[in-house]
């Protein structure tokens, strides 16, 4: 059934990827809500944003009647809630923002999206969906064995883990409390193209490229479970789909890997695609650096819940998906030359804890 979906954050890396995959997979319409802050980029949405199912709304999710507006403007059938402040680096240098939009705005995408619901008639209301998409991040740190799942208490260690795991109780509690119908998902690490560069994968890409120093943090041996965002996002549309209502799903893609062996692979595609003997192998330009404050030693994702419910796999292994997101980088220059012309230019955030 054709829908209309209204995505705050639209033009972030993971909302700029659902757009996408909602416009070129499917017959629904969408409602971009982002207010363009430094990792909003309509850039990213420029191969969908000329077909007639796709409108733009410039909005802040901390701003209630911007938000009301488009609500009531726009009708949808499901709003995903994406819009989030997302860098822990960021988060240490600079709470306050991440306080003011993940929790604060999530209370307000919440009001708002209740009195909404509340003026649904019928069918419409029935089916109407908050969905909810957070992070892995919420549940803490993992030892040497073990995953994160639907089941595993919340325990977050950043400034950026504390804001989303308060969001992600306020959404409980609006459905409890308020009957709102909300589901929610909290992901894995997510990679891919169009992801800003102050993330890991991106910034290795684009300094190995460059012939800069590749910062690792501490030993390296920090482990993360790796999700190509192409794939994390059908999974978020097949939930806001299919999924019952107060349903929670862990997504994931079954690729631990250490922090130094992603580098390394990066490097190794990149010296692949892009030789330059004035550089030579980009092994050589991995630089130690002193470790993140606080930084989680493995996540690790069982996603056997949205694989057993809704038939939802991953596509992309981590070698191919890291081979599509290289090749990209490479061949989109434009895109990530006019990021970098603005306030980021890959320095190192997070050293004033």
């Amino acid at each position: 059934m054709k829908k209309r979906f209204l995505v705050t954050g639209g033009a972030g890396f993971i909302g700029s990827a659902v757009v996408r995959r909602l416009i070129e997979n499917s017959e629904h319409e969408v409602i971009i809500f982002d207010a363009l802050t430094y990792a909003g980029n309509l850039d990213s949405l420029d191969p969908v944003a000329d077909d007639p199912r796709y409108t733009f709304v410039k909005g802040d999710i901390r701003e209630a009647e911007q938000v009301r507006s488009a609500l009531e403007t726009h009708k949808p059938d499901v709003v995903m809630h994406l819009a989030a402040e997302s860098h822990v680096d960021r988060s240490i240098d600079g709470p306050r923002v991440f306080i003011e939009t993940n929790v604060l705005g999530t209370f307000t995408m919440l009001q708002e999206s209740l009195r909404y619901w509340r003026s649904l008639d019928g069918e419409k209301a029935k089916t109407f969906r908050f969905h909810h998409i957070s992070t892995d991040e919420v549940f803490g740190s993992l030892g040497a064995t073990g995953m994160f799942s639907e089941e595993t208490a919340y325990d977050p260690r950043s400034p950026y883990s504390s804001s989303k795991a308060s969001s992600d109780h306020l959404v409980r509690a609006w459905f409890h409390t308020y009957g709102l119908p909300v589901v929610v998902t909290n992901c894995s690490n997510n990679y891919g193209p169009y992801h800003f560069p102050e993330k890991l994968i991106p910034l290795m890409i684009l300094n190995a490229l460059e012939g800069k120093p590749l910062p690792v943090y501490g030993n390296g041996e920090n482990v993360r479970d790796w999700l190509y965002v192409d794939d994390h996002a059908d999974a978020l549309i097949l939930v806001a789909e299919k999924a019952a209502v107060g349903e929670t799903y862990a997504i994931g893609g079954h690729n631990e890997r250490q922090n130094i062996d992603v580098v390394k692979t990066v490097c190794a595609l990149v010296d692949k695609y892009a030789p330059d003997a004035s550089i030579g192998p980009r092994e050589k330009l991995i630089t130690y650096v002193t470790d993140r404050p606080g930084h989680d030693a493995r996540y690790a994702i069982d996603a056997a819940k949205i694989e057993r419910d809704l038939g939802w796999k991953p596509a992309e292994t981590f070698e191919s998906g890291l081979e599509k997101t290289v090749r990209w980088y490479l061949e989109n220059r434009n895109w990530w030359e006019r990021v970098r012309s603005g306030g980021y230019q890959g320095e190192r955030l997070g050293v004033n804890a």
